[in-house]
């Protein structure tokens, strides 16, 4: 099955997966693609310390401005992933988690994709795995 997508003003077509696993914080998103084998993709966020401390020393309002469009980016970037998926479930240990659903949330190409949202402590690889597919067990028959 493939399905159309515009996102970031470009049209592709992309095979349909079904199943994701995000582990997020505020700066790594883990993706867990589990539908053949299980395999984690990495995603990491531009605002590092280095670019905080470099914005900050130029004023704190800058500072924030900087952290708020870099974090827009970081999203953009999930939610580029998120699209080939019908089933997504967001966990990790900060709020970046619901802060992504609220940023997807305003987005109607997000509409039909189901997205589960779990608080979760930091994990080993093959734990975010695991975690995943016990989720994704529960929810459904068909894994």
């Amino acid at each position: 099955m493939e399905r159309t997508i515009k996102y970031n003003k470009m049209i592709s077509k992309i095979p349909h997966k079904k199943y994701v696993g995000i582990w997020m914080d505020n700066a790594h998103a883990h993706l867990i693609h589990i539908d053949a084998e299980s395999e984690i993709h990495s995603l990491t966020s531009k605002f590092t310390a280095d670019v905080k401390e470099e914005a900050l020393n130029k004023s704190e309002k800058g500072m924030h401005h900087k952290e708020q469009q870099m974090q827009a980016s970081y999203y953009k970037e999930i939610a580029g992933e998120i699209l080939k998926y019908t089933n997504v479930l967001l966990f990790g240990p900060t709020n970046a988690k619901e802060e992504l659903r609220n940023f997807l949330s305003k987005d109607v190409q997000f509409k039909d994709i189901k997205i589960d949202v779990l608080a979760a402590d930091k994990m080993t690889d093959n734990q975010q795995i695991a975690f995943v597919k016990k989720h994704y067990r529960s929810t459904t028959t068909s894994l």
